[in-house]
């Protein structure tokens, strides 16, 4: 790579906003970034770039680099390798090398002849211990503890090296956020040198060119231009709360929303786990627990499956219906209800829901199954266990972009009458229909004096199992 390429002259092979974040060489750096637009992939050729400096006589320093799970590492430390090859580096790649906190992890190193390393660690805040040298955070706002994960990374840089922070927003108390606003607004006490990138902003530099470029011959995006691009982003997310804070680095207000992100992001399944668990496998002895939110046309019918095991809640389905007559939503549901695992359901009967609860009591029975009206105190009564449950981190949810949006969407608000209630916006991604559903889930599963007690016979004496 010339350093005409790198400067702009002709043809540059990185982008202006790409480029001045390679060559800011701070001691701290910041990048409040939107989504998918080659920061990821800019910061591996930083990287590389500093341990090309380490072989012509600079201080030889290692690199550490987080990433929000394993795929992401392993992809990091290959464009690592690509550059290097680039630069006419000698590097190998190496599996394992006993970096990381999990012992089944297969984390990747990046060795250089001149005997520094780019190392891959686990998103684990106590992964990045006692190792010198430089840091890369990577989605920084996404991982589980991001003031852990800076408190334990800073000290690393003491005898040398930088700190990097890229990400995306999540919600105005992520502690990401609070680093942002300290630098811009509290006299920035951590001297950071902020870069603050938006799709806009990429747009307007070039990104869409790049992009079309790297895309198959045929695909939609080929024949538009940034308004037409920016507008197609835009109209894809969940709602437009979701498109400011993933591609205009504007985040979620958490002092407005019922349950803020930070609380959410804790309870998110890991990226890369499998986390559907189809009822049909399950033993009779397991515990399931479903929450339906009924809708016909202008919002969702979602089906909300739960796994209860050792004192957690674990999602292992979500299931949506939109448009789809109630003769197919009752066959999933009477579905369901034929496994012995299923303890109970909790079935939204307001309005068109009442026909489809009361059908479903009538052949599996009021034990296995409570028909919920929504009224004010109804949806107070399910809104605040399940906030009270993601602040003890006592369930786990899949990391998806419209489920994260529906329970967001949901505001506490004083009524005219002096009370509380609960209200979101209606989209086309539905009405908090998600949040409703897994909110009904809870109930179901916390709801036992109901059940009946089932005793299985074993011998070693009786087991209870509920």
């Amino acid at each position: 790579m010339t350093a005409a390429e790198m400067n702009g002259g002709g043809e540059s092979f990185f982008l202006p906003y790409q480029r001045k974040w390679i060559l800011d060489d701070s001691r701290i750096k910041i990048m409040e970034k939107s989504r998918q637009i080659g920061l990821s992939w800019s910061t591996a050729y930083d990287l590389v770039r500093r341990h090309a400096a380490t072989a012509n006589g600079g201080k030889a320093l290692d690199s550490w680099v987080s990433s929000r799970d394993e795929m992401q590492a392993s992809l990091f430390i290959s464009d690592c390798k690509k550059f290097a090859d680039i630069l006419g580096l000698a590097a190998r790649e190496i599996s394992g090398g006993g970096i990381s906190d999990d012992a089944r992890s297969n984390s990747k190193i990046l060795a250089f002849e001149n005997g520094t390393r780019i190392n891959s660690l686990s998103s684990n805040a106590d992964a990045q211990a006692g190792k010198r040298g430089s840091r890369v955070l990577d989605e920084f706002a996404l991982h589980p503890d991001p003031m852990k994960l800076y408190a334990i990374a800073y000290p690393g840089i003491t005898w040398g090296g930088s700190l990097q922070i890229i990400s995306t927003h999540r919600g105005s108390m992520n502690f990401f956020n609070t680093l942002l606003e300290e630098a811009k607004h509290k006299g920035n006490p951590k001297k950071i040198s902020l870069h603050r990138v938006t799709l806009q902003d990429a747009l307007e530099q070039g990104f869409l060119k790049k992009l079309k470029r790297a895309l198959p011959a045929g695909h939609e995006v080929s024949d538009m231009d940034e308004a037409a691009y920016f507008d197609r982003i835009k109209n894809s997310c969940a709602d437009m709360e979701s498109f400011m804070q993933e591609y205009m680095c504007v985040p979620f207000d958490d002092q407005s929303a019922f349950i803020p992100s930070d609380d959410i992001q804790k309870c998110l399944y890991p990226p890369d786990c499998e986390w559907r668990k189809s009822i049909s496998h399950a033993r009779a002895e397991d515990s399931f627990y479903l929450g339906i939110d009924v809708g016909r046309s202008r919002d969702l019918s979602v089906f909300w499956l739960l796994e209860k095991s050792d004192g957690m809640l674990f999602t292992r389905d979500v299931i949506v219906f939109k448009d789809t007559p109630f003769s197919e939503q009752e066959a999933a549901l009477y579905e369901l209800l034929k496994h012995p695992a299923l303890r109970r359901a909790a079935i939204d009967q307001t309005g068109l829901g009442r026909q489809f609860a009361e059908r479903a009591i009538e052949r599996f029975g009021s034990t296995r199954i409570e028909g919920v009206n929504f009224t004010s105190s109804t949806k107070e009564a399910l809104a605040y266990p399940l906030r009270s449950a993601f602040e003890s981190c006592a369930l786990k949810i899949p990391d998806d972009i419209q489920i994260r949006a529906d329970l967001r969407s949901i505001k506490r608000q004083a009524s005219a009458s002096g009370g509380i209630r609960f209200s979101a916006d209606r989209s086309e991604s539905g009405h908090a229909d998600r949040f409703w559903a897994l909110a009904l889930a809870l109930r179901a599963a916390k709801e036992n004096l109901a059940q009946p007690r089932i005793d299985m016979i074993r011998k070693e004496g009786v087991r209870r199992l509920w």
